[in-house]
């Protein structure tokens, strides 16, 4: 049934590829330390314990719980099964961190630590200056093409979570990136590798994190990090909050 619960979390749902596969391998864990054994809610608090034990965060549990509590409640609905073994168990409580996020020093650092004078070098200045100014995740940089982007307004139609679209704007250091960019690179899709192919979020986070490395940062930075520095620094200007989220 698992084949199936994924299908519809991908067309009934509207989860992206992404999000799937993550259900996919909570499950998958869950199943092999099963094994063939009945699922209760006995057994499910085993599995809790053992993930503690490997020493996971109580938000990747949390998450593997979720996972477990949508499987179990699709079997319900679909009348595979009768009595719910997920019913009884919580989520455990996820330790508060500050979102992380730069200041405006280290994020002029990273933003000119490529060297623009080279091709990947702009590129990558280019899709830093993206994150930060547009505020968009990693999967949504990863998937913009060149005809989401409205050049006249400095917009671009983002195809979000839940498959929902939005317009994020960018600003004219951006602007001005993109020009260039676009002189030496045009295909389909606007961040792509040097035979022409989309680069994809695990690549797009090492880019990232490079870049971090070469302006000698000392925090840990991700392009969520970029998300939330955005976020942060149009709050400290003023931004009404509403806005912001």
């Amino acid at each position: 049934m698992i084949d199936d619960f994924l299908k519809y979390l991908k067309v009934g749902k509207g989860f992206s590829n992404h999000t799937v596969k993550n259900y996919k391998i909570d499950l998958e864990d869950f199943f092999k330390y099963v094994k063939d054994q009945k699922v209760d809610a006995s057994l499910v608090r085993e599995y809790l314990k053992f993930l503690y034990e490997k020493k996971y965060s109580s938000r990747t549990i949390s998450r593997k719980v979720s996972t477990l509590k949508s499987y179990y409640k699709y079997l319900e609905s679909e009348n595979i099964i009768d009595d719910n073994p997920l019913e009884l168990i919580s989520n455990p409580k996820i330790e508060k961190t500050l979102p992380n996020y730069l200041n405006y020093e280290d994020l002029e650092r990273l933003l000119s630590a490529p060297d623009i004078t080279k091709k990947e070098g702009l590129r990558d200045a280019l899709l830093l200056e993206m994150l930060y100014s547009s505020g968009c995740r990693v999967s949504e940089i990863s998937n913009i093409k060149i005809k989401d982007i409205n050049f006249k307004d400095r917009k671009i139609i983002i195809l979000g979570k839940g498959n929902k679209e939005r317009y994020v704007f960018y600003g004219s250091k951006c602007e001005n990136l993109l020009n260039k960019y676009l002189e030496k690179e045009v295909h389909e899709y606007l961040f792509t590798n040097k035979h022409g192919n989309r680069l994809n979020e695990r690549t797009i986070r090492k880019i990232v994190e490079d870049n971090a490395k070469k302006a000698r940062l000392e925090v840990h930075v991700t392009p969520h990090t970029l998300r939330h520095t955005y976020a942060t620094h149009l709050l400290n200007d003023g931004a009404d909050l509403k806005s912001v989220g």
